[in-house]
């Protein structure tokens, strides 16, 4: 059932004859660095950067909207925060609006429609304030970009039949502007994802993505598909995510355990790609493997996804290869790498596949995190992302970094932003979330070295 394309043939590992010549590196101006609110942790979990497939930020002309997430004191874990509205105006940040009632757990994401409308992904539990756990309600609450303290509209997405959703949704939030649609998938238990789309006239169509099948695990099983990246053009809907299983392998099951004291363990080291040309037709093209760190219990983190106007579909994600803790007595002659990749994938066949950033054991330890597309509104394509590690003349880096990829993916070389506070995990005022191509790139998320305090960044490619 399932296709490994990153062992073909086709792909193009260092530059093909066909690649434009790389661009000089892109230049661009720190224009603001803020914070935008603090937090506690809530110890269940999650954490306000959990949703980091979707975005927790929107632009609607001048105004940049952040939801956020707001521990509860007073209330027990797993259902122990409430999301928060806020906007960026002429004074700075200022809180809109806080959940009056409800309670949850993860963070919720926020899209944008023509109109002014800010969209924000809730999930409130329908359970009573001692249970630790149960069952949910997705909702979608409507804001109004020129009055966000006016209550919101709360529309209640249909979907197919009476799902058994729970406070432990993995929901990923997506929409295309220009077509006026939307797109809300969130995961039941380990066997799939419910999914609801909803078109310019409001019609909804709803349906079920089934997860790929394992028949090579000690125990065949589902392989449940997490932290997607997700992107609606239209109809047509693009998903790309990672395997977030228990630790499937007996033996490494067992070695882990002893090694933590628990008795699970969960893979991320497979990274799955599905789409559908019309997903009002109910039907998705089969499971297609992009990349596979599962020899050596590797680590696989989807980035960001991007859809070209050409068609191309544009991935990007980091990869570790390997569990040092492992390494002795499993796959002694494996070395560790660490590697930002992009790709390039057309009708299901990866087409492109290079490296981007490449951190070798016994070589430079510039070791690539965070990473975000940024398309403009002419068409172009840039990467913005984390660096941290030691550089070849042994000072320690941590630093973020913009590169451009010319259409055939050929990347030029990075340059440095001059950030006073790196940002080592962050979201983007995505395409993917209804947000129109830009040269300025916003940015919500966590600093370097920042402890509990999520911040703002505004960067003018120039």
């Amino acid at each position: 059932m399932r296709t490994l394309l990153a062992t073909l043939g086709v792909l193009c590992l260092v530059p093909c004859a066909v690649a434009a010549r790389a661009a000089d590196p892109p230049q661009a101006t720190v224009e603001v660095e803020e914070d935008v609110y603090r937090y506690e942790p809530a110890d269940n979990g999650a954490g306000p950067m959990w949703c980091r497939g979707s975005t927790s930020l929107v632009r609607v002309g001048d105004d940049v909207f952040a939801s956020g997430l707001e521990t509860l004191g007073d209330a027990k874990p797993l259902n122990n925060c409430r999301w928060t509205l806020h906007k960026r105006g002429p004074t700075g940040w200022e809180l809109q609006q806080a959940d009056p009632s409800g309670r949850t757990r993860e963070p919720s994401p926020v899209a944008t429609l023509p109109g002014g409308r800010v969209l924000v992904s809730v999930n409130p539990t329908l359970t009573g304030p001692e249970a630790r756990a149960g069952p949910a309600r997705p909702e979608i609450l409507d804001f109004a970009a020129r009055d966000p303290k006016a209550p919101p509209k709360c529309i209640l997405p249909k979907w197919d039949g009476t799902p058994k959703f729970t406070e432990h949704s993995y929901r990923t939030f997506a929409a295309d502007s220009r077509a006026a649609t939307l797109i809300l998938f969130q995961n039941i238990g380990y066997t799939h994802a419910e999914w609801t789309f909803r078109d310019a006239g409001a019609k909804w169509t709803a349906g079920r993505l089934k997860w790929p099948w394992g028949a090579e695990y000690d125990k065949p099983q589902p392989i449940r598909v997490c932290y997607p990246t997700v992107a609606v053009n239209g109809r047509a809907v693009y998903f790309c995510g990672v395997s977030d299983i228990v630790e499937p392998r007996a033996a490494w099951r067992q070695y882990k355990q002893k090694l933590t004291g628990r008795a699970w363990d969960y893979d991320f080291r497979r990274l799955f790609y599905a789409w559908t040309d019309d997903v009002t037709t109910g039907r998705f093209h089969e499971w297609v493997e992009i990349a596979d760190r599962d020899k050596t219990c590797g680590w696989v983190t989807p980035w960001d996804l991007w859809v070209a106007p050409d068609g191309g579909v544009h991935l990007l994600w980091g990869e570790r290869a390997i569990d040092t803790r492992l390494r002795e007595r499993f796959y002694p002659d494996a070395k560790q790498s660490h590697a930002l990749v992009h790709a390039i994938v057309r009708d299901g066949r990866v087409v492109r596949r290079r490296s981007l950033v490449l951190a070798r054991e016994g070589g430079v330890q510039e070791i690539p995190g965070a990473a975000r597309f940024q398309a403009t509104p002419d068409g172009r394509l840039f990467v913005f992302f984390y660096v941290s590690g030691r550089a070849a003349d042994g000072k320690q880096v941590s630093e973020n970094r913009l590169l451009e990829l010319g259409p055939d993916g050929t990347p030029s070389p990075a340059s440095r932003v001059h950030l006073k506070h790196p940002l080592r995990s962050f979201f983007t005022a995505t395409v993917r979330a209804g947000n129109s191509p830009s040269r300025t790139l916003d940015l919500l998320g966590e600093r370097a070295g920042a402890r509990h305090t999520i911040s703002y960044t505004r960067i003018r490619i120039r």
